[in-house]
Protein backbone atom coordinates (compact mmCIF):
# COMPACT_ATOMS: atom_id res chain seq x y z
CA UNK A 1 0.00 0.00 0.00
CA UNK A 2 2.91 2.42 0.45
CA UNK A 3 4.09 2.45 -2.66
CA UNK A 4 0.29 4.09 -3.89
CA UNK A 5 0.81 6.81 -2.12
CA UNK A 6 3.95 8.69 -3.94
CA UNK A 7 1.89 7.63 -7.39
CA UNK A 8 -0.85 9.14 -6.40
CA UNK A 9 0.52 12.08 -4.71
CA UNK A 10 1.90 12.68 -8.16
CA UNK A 11 -0.72 11.78 -10.24
CA UNK A 12 -3.03 13.98 -8.51
CA UNK A 13 -1.57 17.01 -8.15
CA UNK A 14 -0.64 16.86 -11.96
CA UNK A 15 -4.24 16.14 -12.82
CA UNK A 16 -5.66 18.74 -10.29
CA UNK A 17 -2.78 21.04 -11.43
CA UNK A 18 -3.68 20.54 -15.07
CA UNK A 19 -7.20 21.26 -15.01
CA UNK A 20 -7.17 24.00 -12.89
CA UNK A 21 -4.65 25.71 -15.25
CA UNK A 22 -7.04 24.86 -18.04
CA UNK A 23 -9.50 26.07 -16.44
CA UNK A 24 -8.36 29.24 -15.11
CA UNK A 25 -7.00 30.15 -18.62
CA UNK A 26 -10.85 30.08 -19.93
CA UNK A 27 -11.95 32.67 -17.19
CA UNK A 28 -14.84 31.14 -16.05
CA UNK A 29 -14.98 29.86 -12.19
CA UNK A 30 -17.92 26.91 -12.95
CA UNK A 31 -15.26 25.30 -15.64
CA UNK A 32 -12.56 25.61 -12.62
CA UNK A 33 -14.71 23.54 -10.28
CA UNK A 34 -15.26 21.29 -13.36
CA UNK A 35 -12.05 20.34 -13.52
CA UNK A 36 -11.10 20.25 -9.73
CA UNK A 37 -13.84 17.75 -9.43
CA UNK A 38 -12.77 15.64 -12.80
CA UNK A 39 -9.51 15.97 -11.12
CA UNK A 40 -10.56 14.97 -7.67
CA UNK A 41 -12.37 12.14 -9.17
CA UNK A 42 -9.45 10.49 -11.35
CA UNK A 43 -7.71 10.34 -8.07
CA UNK A 44 -10.01 8.44 -6.46
CA UNK A 45 -10.60 5.82 -9.22
CA UNK A 46 -6.92 5.52 -9.24
CA UNK A 47 -6.57 5.37 -5.55
CA UNK A 48 -9.75 2.89 -5.97
CA UNK A 49 -7.65 1.23 -8.31
CA UNK A 50 -4.86 0.83 -6.16
CA UNK A 51 -6.78 -0.55 -3.80
CA UNK A 52 -8.32 -3.13 -5.88
CA UNK A 53 -4.77 -4.17 -7.13
CA UNK A 54 -3.68 -4.31 -3.41
CA UNK A 55 -6.59 -6.53 -2.32
CA UNK A 56 -5.56 -9.01 -5.34
CA UNK A 57 -2.01 -9.36 -4.05
CA UNK A 58 -3.86 -10.09 -1.06
CA UNK A 59 -5.68 -12.93 -2.14
CA UNK A 60 -3.09 -14.32 -3.74
CA UNK A 61 -0.81 -14.63 -0.96
CA UNK A 62 -3.25 -15.96 1.28
CA UNK A 63 -3.89 -18.33 -2.19
CA UNK A 64 -0.39 -19.42 -2.19
CA UNK A 65 -0.48 -19.89 2.16
CA UNK A 66 -2.83 -22.17 1.73
CA UNK A 67 -1.52 -24.49 -1.45
CA UNK A 68 1.50 -25.00 0.77
CA UNK A 69 -0.45 -25.35 3.97
CA UNK A 70 -2.50 -28.13 1.88
CA UNK A 71 0.95 -29.60 1.17
CA UNK A 72 2.33 -29.47 4.25
CA UNK A 73 -1.13 -31.47 5.32
CA UNK A 74 -0.30 -34.50 2.42
CA UNK A 75 2.93 -34.93 3.49
CA UNK A 76 2.31 -35.57 6.86
CA UNK A 77 -0.40 -37.79 6.11
CA UNK A 78 1.93 -39.56 3.62
CA UNK A 79 4.30 -39.74 7.15
CA UNK A 80 1.50 -41.30 9.20
CA UNK A 81 0.55 -44.13 6.61
CA UNK A 82 4.69 -45.00 6.48
CA UNK A 83 4.91 -45.17 10.22
CA UNK A 84 1.78 -47.08 10.22
CA UNK A 85 2.53 -49.79 7.83
CA UNK A 86 6.22 -49.91 8.86
CA UNK A 87 4.40 -50.54 12.41
CA UNK A 88 2.00 -53.10 11.16
CA UNK A 89 5.35 -55.00 9.35
CA UNK A 90 7.12 -55.01 12.67
CA UNK A 91 3.98 -56.39 14.45
CA UNK A 92 3.63 -59.27 12.06
CA UNK A 93 8.00 -60.04 12.05
CA UNK A 94 6.85 -60.08 15.91
CA UNK A 95 4.37 -62.51 15.52
CA UNK A 96 6.70 -64.65 13.69
CA UNK A 97 9.70 -64.66 15.90
CA UNK A 98 6.93 -65.63 18.81
CA UNK A 99 5.78 -68.67 16.81
CA UNK A 100 9.60 -69.42 16.03
CA UNK A 101 10.12 -69.10 19.59
CA UNK A 102 7.25 -71.47 20.36
CA UNK A 103 8.04 -73.95 17.75
CA UNK A 104 11.78 -73.77 19.02
CA UNK A 105 10.40 -74.70 22.62
CA UNK A 106 8.08 -77.34 21.61
CA UNK A 107 10.71 -79.51 19.80
CA UNK A 108 13.22 -78.97 23.20
CA UNK A 109 9.97 -80.58 25.28
CA UNK A 110 9.20 -83.34 22.95
CA UNK A 111 12.84 -84.64 22.81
Amino acid sequence: MAFLLPVLEGLGSGLLGNAIGGALGNGTAGNAENAAMNALNQQDETFQLGMYASEIQNQEQLQMQSEVFDQMMDERSENMREVDTLRNVDMAQRKMDDSITKKFIQSITEG
